[in-house]
């Protein structure tokens, strides 16, 4: 299926949402000349020669139309590319052509589309997308045409969700799955990768990418087992398991695999930690990852000890907000929490932490004190009910009553100790970093960024609180 199948010729719904900078009348016949006429499928010489297609002539002349702000030599110019995009076209749609001819206008598409918003659109208008897709079934053992059309369709879908879309309904995904299947081809699944990278930023991609059988050979490219990844290639997979882990659906495909416990493995590469603690914040939203998350021996001490890197305060509140999920989903998981010592982390956040790494602590250490105070009631009641009762009820409860209340006490007391051991813990190291950056040039003074380079991402979701 081509560009077109998203319009109303069945009834789509996504056809604004390409964005051709033409006004709303020239969008509306491209609609209806294009999509639902031309760039669909490729006719055969001999009907072409007996019934010519009115669509392409009228694209052409629409898109040679000129604006009111264009002049003489814009106007040139715009018919010259135009032109020359029609040719990169038809060097992919004939029917009979040499795979040489079909390589070169592959080849022609990478380029173009490369740096040109416009050129995605335009060539996507012209029907380049199936004759892409579908070269990613040549017979050619040298897969110079699979790579070929993997990078050309690559550049077709940046920043454009029309072409992404497109490219799913072709399909592209299964024809990738497909490709990888090769074995000792790793030029062809590092291109599949960085596809599924572009695919999964799509809102309606990730469920079928998903789905697909994608997430598997993502993981697997990621674990490296035999070391042959390349970084950008592992780095690129990451991303891609990102964008899928924010639908819901795919949680539990990520679940069956064995990527949640590599990714506490790798929690420590400060390169990848932000990013892997963004896919674990959308694994705990559905019981399944929370399961599988709980099952892991290390998981809360080490999402424990992220609390305490203190240079990263992004790491900090999605550590947070994890593990505040968890304590509110399980009481199992809550009593796993203190006994990994997480309540002296929880103080020195609501203390040292960002705003919403203090919010969350505090959330997490009222859930604690209440769960405290609950044991303590159960405690209460068992000892009334139990055989001492008969003996002296009164005498019993207010011995019971006693002892919580001194257990109570003595809680507080150490926790007051503790608060003010991290408050003149924060006073020295303040001190010394005021010392130190005293005797420090000036250019020292700019902030790490070190997580800064994995913020950017064509998709994002924000944690709630």
């Amino acid at each position: 299926m081509a560009w077109g199948t998203m319009s109303k010729c069945e009834g789509g719904k996504d056809a604004g949402s390409v964005v051709l900078e033409r006004p709303l009348r020239l969008w509306s016949v491209i609609i209806d000349s294009v999509r639902c006429g031309g760039g669909v499928q490729r006719p055969n010489r001999k009907n072409a020669e007996a019934k010519k297609q009115p669509g392409s002539d009228k694209l052409s002349e629409l898109l040679k139309q000129p604006e009111w702000w264009e002049n003489e030599e814009e106007v040139r110019r715009k018919e010259l590319v135009l032109e020359g995009l029609k040719k990169v076209a038809k060097k992919l749609q004939q029917e009979e052509g040499s795979m040489e001819v079909i390589l070169e206008g592959a080849a022609e598409v990478r380029t173009l589309t490369k740096d040109d918003p416009e050129a995605r659109t335009t060539l996507a208008l012209l029907g380049v997308i199936p004759p892409l897709v579908a070269l990613l079934d040549a017979i050619d053992p040298t897969f110079h045409s699979q790579i070929a059309a993997l990078y050309a369709l690559l550049n077709l879908a940046i920043t454009n969700d029309a072409n992404k879309a497109a490219i799913v309904k072709a399909g592209a995904v299964h024809k990738m799955l497909k490709l990888i299947q090769s074995p000792n081809n790793q030029a062809i699944a590092e291109a599949v990768v960085a596809n599924f990278l572009g695919l999964s930023a799509l809102d309606s991609n990730k469920p079928i990418v998903g789905s697909s059988g994608a997430i598997p050979f993502l993981v697997e490219t990621l674990k490296d087992a035999d070391g042959s990844v390349s970084g950008q290639a592992k780095q690129d997979s990451l991303r891609a398991l990102y964008n899928l882990s924010i639908s819901p659906s795919n949680v539990c495909a990520m679940v069956e695999t064995d990527l949640i416990p590599h990714l506490f493995t790798k929690l420590g590469d400060m390169d990848a930690s932000e990013r892997i603690l963004s896919i674990l914040s959308n694994i705990v939203s559905v019981a399944e990852g929370r399961k599988r998350i709980s099952s892991i021996a290390d998981a809360f001490p080490i999402l424990i000890d992220v609390l305490n890197w203190t240079d990263s305060p992004e790491c900090q509140e999605k550590a947070s907000y994890i593990l505040m999920v968890m304590a509110h989903k399980s009481y199992g998981d809550r009593q796993a929490m203190i006994e990994a010592g997480i309540v002296s982390s929880l103080l020195e956040l609501t203390l040292l932490g960002s705003l919403l790494s203090q919010k969350r602590a505090s959330r997490m250490l009222e859930c604690l004190r209440v769960e405290k105070g609950k044991q303590a009631t159960t405690n209460y009641t068992s000892t009334c009910n139990g055989g001492t009762a008969t003996v002296s009820a009164p005498l019993s409860t207010t011995t019971t009553i006693t002892t919580a209340s001194s257990e109570d006490d003595e809680m507080m007391s150490e926790e007051k100790k503790a608060v003010k051991q991290l408050v003149q813990q924060s006073l020295n190291n303040n001190m010394k970093r005021m010392v130190k950056r005293a005797n420090l040039p000036h250019h020292d003074f700019v902030p790490s960024d070190r997580f800064k380079s994995l913020t950017s991402s064509s998709t994002s979701k924000s944690l709630p609180f």
